[in-house]
């Protein structure tokens, strides 16, 4: 027997349905010589500083900085209280534990993903047992039933993912050492009132920097005029074109008067053709997606999406099979990968309209190993979805769309640019036109983009043209926009390093290319959604429509803490990298470690010599709780708690209470809100919209919330609109 331990109960359920295993138990299913079980992502987490040393329990200045002589990891806390342990994970180690010491059990297989997060998930859990059996790796892509079952036969020896743990605990272990200082230390040196923390860490004030300089590009820049001359012209036959004035290569000008001369001389006056080209120009499709691409993807295409959700419904794309591992940082496939693209293609193109076009092809565009970094771009599976929710929808078609434009015809233009120049000897400029139509549309049938065809008229050398209209326009420089979640993933996924224009093509793609391939960044593909989430949910910046803004807070925070490296892109993104060396065994977590120790340390004693100064102030007062209605149960008021809205006469015994976590209104996806709760308690029922069906279809509803008889229970009933 070999126990297989899976990150997640979706996988483990993959995996038993790719062996044929149908045997379910607690905790695990078994059959066919595999015991398959699971986790719930982390099962133990790192001590706190005060399991360590009791003393730390009060944060207090002399106790840090604190260093760890070793790391040691427990049971997983317990969201709504930290101080517990968490009972299902407890059960579900203990549950793996027993089936690991089996006596029929000869090794265990961790198939958790093959990222550093899922190495120490696993790796974690299997070595704090301490057993002797065997420990094998399961490296998958995807978790496809072929796939599952090659995979199985291509386990390799869990020793040889040694350096993948390594970067997994040097990240680990890193974080916590400047998290648990550096906040501990910050919260007392900076914050006035007790309560809540002033978060620090090492990812999460970088990206803060980067939404402060932008707000501060934009606070101080100052508009300038600049002003343009247009004409146009008429040709023999009777076509007319506009062109710009260009002078020296400039076509905006700072001072007006010039441009008013010129447009004085131009009246009634003819033009010569003096140049005239035309190129025929080639659009390839945009790159395959990697996370961060799909998330800036979908996040400024869709309103209502953060980077946050991309993730999510991708990790559940992933577990239903249907596409490959998404927290990838590549744009290209592994060249070993053609054969099964080929596959896929087939499955995808089926009934497509322009089918016929669509071509498989190995190119190195889309299959160069140099350009994959650990996993491949995010592609479809060969398995065609039955049903998705909306969100999937959205998610997974972007995908497949993506993938499929890769064998589609490279689309075509021809690009005509037309130089003019005035009959008049003083004017030493020209005029510029410039043409654009759509040749082949290629790849660009699929994702329903239309080409904005500028057409001129066909002219030779030479000719003469007549000058019907000039004109001298004014204009104002504009600020560079606020960061979106799209800009500033982008920023973060090459530390700012080829990212200026935002293209994923040509000179600046390659540069963007080769930096995230050094492995410098801020965070990873996995990581940088929760930071940008974080960075909302502590207070460091805030969401106007799409726009990332920096509140008070974060500013007060930039301009005042002083451990600035914190905030240097260059440091950060060397951190990461050092831990892409780890992984690349180019550098030890042993170095890496002692000179995040000695960081810390100085940066401790850094902010503790630091000026006397208050970034943040908690209010001591004590909210009184806002009475929702009465209790229908005892008529006590019914006030909101932490975890749902209850009866404020509970300590005398009343059990009323509408659970925020509420298992029918979550498989509606919803939540109770203070305004539902209200409604309910005064009228006895409210208008509940968007609810969102199995299906996924979206729809209101009329709800209540009514005693059981003969109990105190109360259960829910809904009432469709009409």
């Amino acid at each position: 027997m070999q126990v297989i331990i899976a990150e997640k109960p979706s996988v483990a359920k993959n995996i038993a349905d790719a062996l044929k295993i149908r045997t379910k138990k607690e905790g695990y299913f078994e059959g066919n010589g595999y015991i398959i079980t699971w986790a719930f992502g982390h099962l133990l987490q790192l001590y706190d500083a005060k399991d360590y040393d009791e003393k730390l329990t009060r944060w207090s200045m002399e106790n840090f900085p604190f260093v760890p002589s070793h790391f040691r990891y427990k049971v997983k806390s317990d969201p709504r209280n930290r101080d517990k342990e968490d009972l299902g994970a407890k059960k579900q180690l203990k549950i793996i534990y027993s089936l690991i010491k089996r006596n029929d059990v000869e090794a265990v297989i961790s198939a958790c993903d093959y990222d550093r997060e899922g190495q120490i998930i696993g790796d974690t859990i299997i070595y704090n047992l301490k057993s002797q059996k065997k420990v094998y790796r399961l490296l998958l892509n995807e978790w496809t039933p072929e796939e599952v079952v090659k995979g199985l036969k291509n386990i390799k020896p869990n020793i040889e993912m040694k350096p993948l743990q390594d970067a997994g605990l040097s990240r680990q272990w890193a974080d916590w050492l400047i998290g648990i200082n550096l906040t501990s230390v910050a919260t007392l040196k900076y914050q006035k009132g007790r309560g809540q923390a002033l978060n620090i860490g090492r990812v999460l004030l970088p990206t803060l920097k980067i939404i402060y300089d932008r707000d501060k590009e934009i606070e101080n820049f100052v508009p300038e005029d600049y002003y343009k001359l247009t004409a146009a012209f008429k040709t023999q036959d009777g076509q007319e074109y506009e062109g710009t004035y260009f002078e020296e290569g400039q076509e905006k000008f700072k001072s007006k008067e010039p441009l008013e001369l010129i447009e004085k001389a131009l009246a009634n006056q003819s033009a010569t053709i003096i140049d005239k080209k035309i190129e025929r120009k080639k659009e390839f499709p945009p790159y395959l997606f990697n996370l961060s691409n799909l998330q800036g993807y979908i996040t400024s295409k869709y309103k209502g999406w953060t980077s946050d959700k991309v993730l999510k419904v991708a990790q559940s794309l992933y577990e239903k099979k249907l596409i490959t591992y998404p927290r990838t940082a590549s744009i290209a496939l592994e060249e070993s990968l053609a054969g099964k693209a080929a596959k896929v293609l087939d499955v995808l193109k089926k009934g497509l309209p322009f089918e016929a076009e669509i071509k498989f092809q190995k190119t190195k565009r889309i299959f160069n190993n140099a350009k994959v970094e650990s996993h491949s771009a995010i592609i479809p599976t060969y398995l065609v979805p039955k049903s998705l929710t909306k969100d999937e929808e959205i998610v997974y078609t972007a995908i497949k769309n993506r993938f499929i434009i890769q064998f589609m015809p490279i689309a075509e233009f021809e690009e005509t640019k037309i130089t003019t120049k005035a009959n008049v000897s003083e004017i030493k400029g020209v005029f510029i036109s410039k043409g654009r139509v759509q040749t082949i549309v290629g790849w660009k049938k699929l994702e329903n983009i239309e080409s904005k065809d500028t057409l001129l008229p066909a002219v030779a050398l030479n000719e003469h043209v007549d000058i019907i209209k000039q004109k001298v326009s004014s204009h104002v420089t504009k600020p560079p926009k606020p960061h979106i979640e799209k800009t500033l993933l982008r920023v973060m996924e090459t530390c700012g390093k080829g990212s200026g224009s935002g293209s994923e093509e040509g000179e600046e793609g390659e540069k963007m290319l080769a930096s995230i391939l050094s492995g410098y960044s801020i965070g990873t593909p996995a990581t940088r959604a929760e930071t940008i989430k974080k960075l909302k949910d502590i207070g460091y910046i805030t969401m106007q429509n799409k726009n990332l803004i920096c509140t008070e807070l974060g500013r007060k925070l930039v301009e005042t803490f002083p451990v600035k490296e914190l905030f240097d892109l260059e440091f950060t993104g060397r951190l990461e990298k050092t831990l892409s060396d780890i992984e690349k065994q180019s550098f030890t977590k042993e170095s890496f470690l002692n000179a995040i120790s000695d960081f810390t340390s100085k940066a401790v004693e850094k902010i503790k010599s630091d000026q006397e100064v208050v970034i943040s102030e908690v209010s001591k007062g004590k909210k009184r709780a806002e009475i929702l209605g009465k209790c229908p149960l005892c008529g006590h008021g019914i006030i909101e708690g932490q975890k749902g809205f209850g009866c404020s006469n509970w300590k005398n015994g009343c059990k009323f209470v509408i659970w925020k976590n509420d298992k029918f209104l979550a498989a509606l996806k919803k939540k109770p809100t203070k305004t539902m709760v209200k409604a309910l308690l005064k009228n006895g029922s409210a208008v509940v919209k968007g609810l969102t069906s199995k299906k996924g279809n979206k729809f209101d509803a009329r709800l209540r919330y009514v005693q059981n008889k003969d109990q105190p229970y109360f259960s829910w009933e809904m009432e469709f609109l009409k």
